[in-house]
């Protein structure tokens, strides 16, 4: 059974850094690319960062690059995304993808950036 678990989301004012975690289990995790989507209030969801299953290539959204890194532990089965110099418009709960012949989505973490 396939799951993704987040955390590490939270209340930080602008500028400042946040660490999200996502933990898999239930699937070969190092032969798989994961992602990083968003959604924000009444806004659709948005696909944030991408990284390969060697972790050798990345992308991101435009309105991230240069704050925000996507990482990965393939023996801890973990992906990670360090967000820096966050804004007010970052705000929104962030959720971890795998597509594995479907979807599959943790419940998200929740980020507010706010003063």
């Amino acid at each position: 059974q396939v799951q993704l678990v987040e955390s590490g989301g939270g209340l930080v004012q602008p500028g400042g850094s946040l660490r999200l975690s996502c933990a898999a289990s239930g699937f070969t995790f190092s032969s798989r690319t994961m992602s990083w989507y968003r959604q924000a209030p009444g806004k659709e969801r948005e696909l944030v960062a991408t990284i390969t299953s060697t972790g050798s290539s990345t992308n991101y959204v435009d309105s991230v690059k240069g704050r925000f890194t996507i990482a990965r532990d393939n023996a801890k089965n973990t992906v990670y995304l360090q967000m820096n110099s966050l804004k007010p418009e970052d705000t929104a709960v962030y959720y971890c993808n795998a597509y594995i012949g479907n979807y599959y989505w943790g419940q998200g973490t929740q980020v507010t950036v706010s003063s």
